[in-house]
């Protein structure tokens, strides 16, 4: 349950950007989406705070890469070259 002034505030602004109340759904799974996503990166970066940049660097990269590979694997040349 949120507060009647929250909720009076939201729908206000809805309303002056043209959005339907079905909308409304919408924009709060939306802003619950961001803060999950702003409290997960915040206990991350607490995790890794002692950790050197470099070496952290060289974790996100390596894991990004092997994401990549997996996710887009080379094509395979159709001339045999």
């Amino acid at each position: 349950m949120v507060s009647k002034d929250t909720d009076v505030a939201l729908r206000s602004l809805l309303a002056q950007r043209g959005l339907k109340k079905g909308d409304l759904s919408r924009f709060v799974e939306d802003a619950v989406k961001w803060r999950v996503f702003n409290e997960t990166l915040t206990e991350v970066r607490e995790k890794f705070a002692d950790l050197p940049h470099d070496e952290l660097q060289a974790m996100i990269e390596e894991a990004c890469a092997s994401v990549r590979a997996e996710r887009f694997p080379p094509a395979s040349n159709p001339s045999g070259t």
